[in-house]
C-alpha cells in the first residue's frame, strides 16, 4: 500500500501504524512525490493531497500534521449509524470524515492534555471526554472505524488481503489487599480489633479473631478459588501486586511478611505478574523503582507490566515514568467511575507523547469494566451488571479487540456485601471464553 501524503509527520505514521497495519494487517510506506504515486501499480491512496479524481483519496481534518496541542471544536455527525467527528467537505472523499484524525485524538488521550476538571484522586473524569458526552463510550469506536477503512479499501482493491486482530480474553486482578486480617502485622491486627469494637460491630470483632486464630478462612484469600476457575475456562490471568509500604491509600500486607511472599510467588507460577505503583507514587515517582525492584527480586526477574493503584493516571507523566522504570507494558487505560472504553480502542496499543510529540515503547492495554465500578459507582445488582458486562463483551467480540476486566481478590469472597459477586464473575469467564 502506498499513501501520497504532503509530508510525513510522527503523528500521521503512529496512526496509519495503528489503523492499518495493527487493526487490518496492511504493510504501507508513504511519499511524497506525485510522480511515484501516479505510476505506483498497486493499492494506493492519497490523504490530504489532492489528486486526479480516479483515484482513491481521503480528506484530512489537518490535525496529524500538526505538532501542537490546541482545544479542537469536535463537530460531530452521523455516517451509516455511526457517530464520527471531524468531518471533511469533499465530495471526491472516501468518506465524509477523518478516521486517521478522529482515531489519533481519541487513542492519544488529547483531551487529557487540555484543561479539564479533576477529581479528589487527581484523575481525568469520564464525564469530561468526548466519547462520554456524546454516547459511545461502551463502544470501541476506532476498531469499528477501522473497519469502515477496510470496506473502503477492499471494494477499491479487492486483491487486497486483510489481517485483523483475534479476540482474546485476558482477566486481571488487581491485589491491594491479599487478605483482611491475617499476616498484617501485629499492631495493624490488633488496632483493627479494637476499631471494630469502638464501632460496635461484634460480628466482625468475632471474624478477626477466628481468622486470625487459624479457625475461619480469611474473607480476602480467594487464591484457590481463582486458580480452579482459571483451570476451568483456561484463560490466563495477570496479577498486579501493590508492594508499597503503608500508607493512608496503601494497606496490603507487608511487603516483607513471609506468607505474602510465598502467595506471589505461588500466583507467579500459573499467571503473569506485574506490579501495583502505589498510590503514594503518584506524588514520589522514586517509590516505583522501589516498588518494582522488590517484585523483581521476589520473581528473579524483570518486572513488564503494571496498573497503576486507584488508577493515577496523568498524561504524559505518569506514562513517562513507567517508562522510566523499563515498564513494557500498562492496563490502566480505564476509568473508574463508568465502564466503557477511555481510549475508545479495545486492543493494546503504543503510547503517543503528545508533548514530546512521538511514539513511545509503552504499551497500552486498556480495560473495559471494573468490579468496583458496577458495584461501588453505579451500586448496581448483580444481574444488572452481568448486562452490562455482556454488552462490552459483545462489543470487543464484533471487531476483533481484546476484553480485559479488572477485578479485586476480595470480590470473589461471594460473602457480606460482595454476596453474588462470584457469580458475576463466573457469568463473564462463561460468556468471554464462548
Amino acid at each position: 500500500m502506498l499513501i501520497i501524503v504532503k509530508k510525513e509527520t510522527h503523528r500521521l505514521h503512529y496512526i496509519m501504524q495503528l489503523m492499518l497495519k495493527s487493526l487490518l494487517g496492511i504493510d504501507f510506506r508513504f511519499t511524497c512525490n506525485k510522480v511515484e504515486f501516479g505510476e505506483y501499480v498497486g493499492p494506493k491512496f492519497s490523504y490530504g493531497v489532492d489528486v486526479e479524481e480516479q483515484f482513491l483519496y481521503f480528506a484530512a481534518d489537518g490535525l496529524l500534521f500538526e505538532n501542537k496541542i490546541i482545544a479542537k471544536d469536535l463537530k460531530h455527525i452521523d455516517y451509516k449509524g455511526n457517530l464520527v467527528f471531524f468531518p471533511v467537505h469533499n465530495m471526491f472523499s472516501a468518506l465524509p470524515f477523518d478516521p486517521f484524525a478522529a482515531a489519533f485524538y481519541l487513542v492519544s488521550r488529547y483531551e487529557e492534555y487540555l484543561p479539564h476538571l479533576r477529581d479528589e484522586h487527581n484523575r481525568f473524569l469520564a464525564s469530561g471526554s468526548c466519547a462520554f458526552q456524546n454516547g459511545y463510550l461502551d463502544k470501541p469506536v476506532v476498531n469499528v472505524w477501522s473497519l469502515l477503512i477496510k470496506d473502503v479499501l477492499s471494494k477499491r482493491f479487492p486483491e487486497l488481503v486483510f489481517k485483523s486482530p483475534v479476540y482474546e480474553f485476558v482477566p486481571t486482578f488487581d491485589i491491594d489487599s491479599a487478605f483482611a486480617f491475617k499476616n498484617k502485622g501485629l499492631t495493624r491486627a490488633m488496632g483493627g480489633i479494637l476499631k471494630a469494637i469502638k464501632d460496635k460491630k461484634v460480628e466482625e470483632v468475632k471474624q478477626r479473631v477466628r481468622v486470625i486464630m487459624g479457625i475461619e478462612k480469611d474473607p480476602f484469600d480467594t487464591f484457590g478459588l481463582q486458580m480452579e476457575l482459571q483451570t476451568k475456562y483456561g484463560y490466563s490471568p495477570i496479577y498486579f501486586i501493590l508492594l508499597a509500604d503503608y500508607g493512608p491509600n496503601d494497606k496490603n500486607v507487608p511487603y516483607n511478611n513471609r506468607k505474602f511472599r510465598y502467595l506471589i510467588r505461588y500466583l507467579a507460577d500459573y499467571a503473569e505478574i506485574g506490579i501495583h505503583p502505589s498510590y503514594a507514587s503518584s506524588l514520589d515517582p522514586s517509590l516505583i523503582e522501589m516498588e518494582t525492584a522488590r517484585l523483581s527480586k521476589m520473581l528473579k526477574k524483570e518486572v513488564e507490566h503494571s496498573r497503576q493503584h486507584y488508577l493515577k493516571l496523568v498524561l504524559p507523566d505518569t506514562y513517562r515514568n513507567l517508562i522510566n522504570n523499563d515498564i513494557v507494558n500498562d492496563y490502566t487505560m480505564g476509568y473508574a467511575e463508568v465502564p466503557g472504553f477511555r481510549a475508545s480502542i479495545c486492543t493494546p496499543f503504543p503510547f503517543f507523547d503528545l508533548d514530546q510529540d512521538t511514539a513511545t515503547p509503552l504499551i497500552i492495554h486498556p480495560f473495559a469494566v471494573m468490579d468496583g465500578t458496577l458495584f461501588n459507582y453505579m451500586k448496581l445488582a448483580p444481574e444488572l451488571a452481568i448486562g452490562i458486562i455482556e454488552k462490552l463483551i459483545n462489543e470487543v467480540k464484533s471487531v476483533g479487540g481484546t476484553f480485559i476486566p479488572l477485578w479485586h481478590n476480595q470480590t470473589l469472597n461471594d460473602d457480606g456485601e460482595w454476596k453474588g459477586w462470584l457469580n458475576v464473575y463466573v457469568k463473564m469467564a462463561e460468556m468471554a471464553v464462548e
